[in-house]
């Protein structure tokens, strides 16, 4: 996190942030006020975007699409995911890079 924060801008969408407060706290246990920290401290650290709705990219479900338009609203360079469902996708209007390949990226860069 500190390259990210060093480096480069993170940017996060009001979807993706809605959904880490959902999967802390009900698929990891984790008590409210951490995930209240987690997501300040995201908050404070990052460009929060808001997408223009929904992109139509076949193959892509609401959701995902969902969070794709925030990248783009956001002009990210990469779109970090490990869906591999979403990473095989062809055609998106940002470039997507599972986080290893990330993490690879910047090894070679150092």
């Amino acid at each position: 996190m500190q390259v990210v924060l060093a480096e480069h801008q993170l940017v996060l969408g009001e979807a993706v942030l809605t959904e880490t407060r959902r999967v802390l706290a009900k698929k990891l246990g984790l008590p409210g006020d951490v995930v209240e920290r987690l997501t300040t401290f995201l908050r404070r650290h990052a460009t929060v975007v808001t997408g223009s709705g929904e992109l139509p990219i076949q193959g892509v479900d609401a959701a995902d699409a969902a969070v794709l338009a925030e990248a783009v609203a956001g002009t990210v360079d990469w779109f970090v995911t490990g869906d591999h469902r979403l990473l095989a996708t062809r055609d998106l209007p940002v470039r997507l890079v599972s986080p290893r390949d990330l993490w690879e990226q910047f090894r070679r860069a150092t």
